[in-house]
């Protein structure tokens, strides 16, 4: 780490440690300028959060860091969101002056308890529900552009698509008139630079013009809409509100918000596509993949907006003195919140700086902001950069891009997207030439984040054999030949075949480029496992989601006793594989019915057979779950895997053991329980600082993604936990299959997919 040497702080009274590289730091060189994230790798490394003397502000350069910011709005004050940086010269202030500027407040920069009370009431148009009829207008807009220019071989997608579709789309969804379309964004680009950037005297001058008159036309245009008080679009919406009552939607507010809106509904997602496309195009394969399965395009969306994302950076001021990071703000001090940098954390994102549009967390990227000031406008975004993106890959699949530009940013802490993007096609291979299909779109995507089973990869089956009667294991390689990602054992997968979705462990061998795994025919099942059987041959393809893991090996328990029923051998021979390569002392139980029906005995007798022991009832050598449990070495744990009877009576048998000592898998859960119906009630969000109301018959997840809210989830049946929220307040009626008993004495968890409050009691999370 470098050696702090003293330097003058503002914002204490005397001096403070800065070091060498956070003296250095200059966001308007550069290093910043070209990639954000990797020129605060050092910072992420040594120093989260330091002071940067060149700027004057704290850098928040960490994940966990910038979320607790975006967390507490009330210590992090969003006061100074909209404040120039570079502060203007007297000159360019009274230029300002002169056309009457009088920038008030906005949901970005407005402090409690305004902001909430002005969110709430105009938060209906902004609601998943509300915008899904947008769809045809962003893809005919969409269509229009491409058919301008799909015949020409060469395009400025900048100029000739991304910037202007997301414009229109805002201007439309706002209500706004589509005027001068140059103008627009010619003020919206001196917004910028005038609030973030680092601006000359000089060109200080002409940006307060520029700004000027955007003040003035966005007075002219709220005018002429305030005639049409029954028009439609969000503006019109906060003008009806402002005639009920201009207390909560002031005068003040609906200028303000007039022209800070036009900016933030159109150019944040015209640089996002513009990153997208550039980045996707940069790595071919992610680019031919989505040409191919137009289903991963909504989860490639969420990593480009990770991986670079049009929002580089927020600003936040304290209220008072506060630790951030192990350092210790004084209150009036300014911070620089780098999303960009927290995007690129290994501690949140594994294997940050990779790019892969299979990451199954991309939707926790802080691109949009968390919490209470989350951007409104994401889900309409996640619409456009979805259709942008499927609309380019059907109709220009080889479309690369041209290898003799350079690329130029607008230099400013906060905003970033190329300035233009070039790129080439050859004509004579547009496919829509022999293929007029080719014009009819593929997907409509539900709004909102993505859906986690459509984040899957193109499989081939390549060797098929049976390991028992009814059993068969297969072996699965990736499609186009690439390596499958490392699992952990305890892992599963999501197969996704012919419109059936089903979880299997896998069990191959450890390091190898190849997933096995093993599935029972269930001749009284729902159908999947004797479809599967018949379907799954070798060279045979299908989809492929994870994996995943929730069922991990304890990592430092003296003891490892495991207990596999059925076919729940698949998890728990992972788990033997590796505690057998790295030397750790464990047992294997197999119970089963007959030997025929019990699936790789030779590989578990070949490889285990020292620790194995099979408990066969047709032989009538039942396990005594019992002995095994007390049999356990002291500070030993169980893993199990198998049919509900048999966890069930493990539960029972260790209910009076440490917390810890049994670790289980369910496969199945019970059917109205895994609806997450039950007695309504209300749940406060904290971050959020929303209240919202859950129907009888809806789930707490359901309520809160119809309100907006983004709650990663994968099995919806209260299996795996991946909707695992923090309870605040409360009691949660438990009713998953994932929470330990000490979590759930606990109370401060709630798997949101099925359960809810108990009794229909009032619950607050930490959402």
């Amino acid at each position: 780490m470098s050696t702090p040497t003293p330097a003058a702080c503002p914002a204490h009274s005397g001096t403070c440690p800065v070091s060498p590289r956070a003296q250095a730091f200059d966001p308007f060189v550069a290093p910043y300028q070209a990639d954000p994230a990797a020129a605060l790798a050092w910072a992420r490394a040594e120093e989260p959060v330091f002071y940067s003397p060149e700027l004057g502000y704290w850098v928040v350069a960490r994940y966990d860091d910038i979320k607790a910011v975006f967390r507490d709005n009330l210590t992090f004050s969003p006061a100074n969101v909209l404040e120039k940086i570079t502060p203007f010269s007297d000159e360019a202030t009274q230029v300002l002056a002169s056309y009457n500027y009088a920038m008030n407040r906005t949901l970005v920069n407005e402090d409690e308890p305004a902001h909430m009370e002005r969110r709430r009431v105009l938060l209906d148009h902004f609601l998943p529900a509300n915008l899904a009829h947008h769809e045809d207008m962003v893809r005919r807009l969409v269509r229009e552009k491409v058919d301008g220019f799909i015949a020409t071989g060469r395009a400025d997608l900048v100029e000739q698509m991304l910037w202007e579709v997301p414009l229109t789309v805002a201007l439309h969804f706002l209500g706004v008139p589509e005027d001068d379309m140059d103008r627009l964004r010619a003020f919206s680009i001196a917004h910028t630079v005038n609030t973030w950037g680092r601006p000359s005297p000089e060109q200080q001058v002409k940006l307060a013009h520029d700004v000027g008159q955007f003040w003035t036309f966005a007075g002219e245009v709220l005018e002429r809409m305030k005639q049409e008080p029954d028009g439609p679009g969000w503006m019109h919406e906060a003008i009806r509100k402002n005639a009920v009552d201009s207390s909560v939607v002031t005068d003040s507010y609906l200028h303000s918000m007039m022209m800070a809106i036009i900016v933030a509904a159109h150019e944040t997602t015209a640089h996002a596509a513009a990153n997208a496309v550039k980045l996707l195009l940069t790595h071919r394969e992610a680019w031919e993949d989505i040409c191919a399965d137009p289903r991963l395009i909504p989860n490639a969306a969420e990593e480009c907006l990770r991986y670079a994302g049009s929002v580089v950076a927020w600003r936040r001021r304290t209220t008072r003195a506060v630790t951030l990071g192990g350092v210790d703000l004084p209150e009036g001090a300014n911070l620089l919140i780098v999303t960009a940098s927290g995007n690129h954390d290994d501690g949140h994102f594994a294997a940050a700086d990779d790019f892969d549009i299979y990451r199954g967390n991309a939707v926790n990227h802080l691109t949009f902001g968390y919490g209470s000031h989350q951007c409104l406008g994401k889900n309409l975004a996640r619409m456009e950069l979805r259709i942008i993106l499927e609309e380019l890959t059907r109709r220009l699949p080889h479309m690369q891009l041209d290898p003799d530009q350079v690329f130029t940013y607008l230099p400013n802490t906060s905003f970033r997207g190329p300035d233009h993007l070039w790129v080439t096609w050859d004509v004579a291979k547009n496919p829509e030439a022999d293929d007029p299909d080719r014009l009819t779109p593929r997907m409509s995507y539900p709004v909102g984040p993505p859906e986690r089973r459509e984040i899957a990869r193109s499989l081939r089956v390549v060797k098929v054999w049976p390991t028992a009667d009814g059993i068969l294991a297969l072996r699965l390689a990736e499609a186009s030949g690439r390596p499958l990602p490392a699992w952990e054992p305890g892992a599963h997968v999501d197969l996704h075949v012919d419109g059936f979705d089903r979880k299997y462990s896998l069990c191959g061998a450890p390091g190898a480029d190849t997933y096995d795994i093993a599935i029972l025919r269930e001749d009284a099942g729902r159908g999947g496992s004797v479809h599967l059987h018949k379907a799954l041959c070798e060279g045979a393809t299908l989809r492929m989601s994870g994996p995943h893991c929730h069922f991990r090996v304890h990592p430092a328990a003296p003891h490892h006793t495991l207990i596999a029923g059925g076919i729940g051998i698949t998890p728990i021979l992972a788990m033997a594989d590796h505690l057998r390569a790295t030397g750790r002392a464990y047992s294997l139980h197999y119970c089963g019915r007959a030997r025929d029906r019990m699936a790789f005995l030779d590989r578990l007798a070949r490889d285990h057979g020292n620790h194995l022991t099979l408990h066969v009832s047709g032989e009538n050598s039942r396990a005594d779950l019992a002995t095994l449990v007390a049999a356990r070495p002291e500070g030993g744990v169980i893993h199990a895997c198998g049919p509900d009877a048999m966890i069930s009576a493990l539960e029972a048998l260790t209910a009076d053991t440490p917390d810890g000592t049994l670790h289980v898998e369910h496969f199945t859960t019970d059917a109205d329980a895994a609806q997450g119906h039950g007695d309504p009630f209300t749940v406060d969000l904290a971050d959020s600082g929303l209240t919202l109301t859950v129907g009888a018959d809806q789930s707490l997840l359901q309520a809160l993604r119809a309100a907006g809210v983004d709650v990663p989830s994968d099995c919806e049946e209260g299996l795996c936990g991946t909707c695992e929220c923090t309870v605040l307040a409360g009691d949660p009626d438990h009713r998953d299959r994932v929470l330990t008993r000490a979590e759930r004495d606990a109370g401060d968890r709630i798997v949101t997919c099925c359960s809810r409050a108990r009794g229909g009691t009032r619950m607050r999370l930490a959402l």
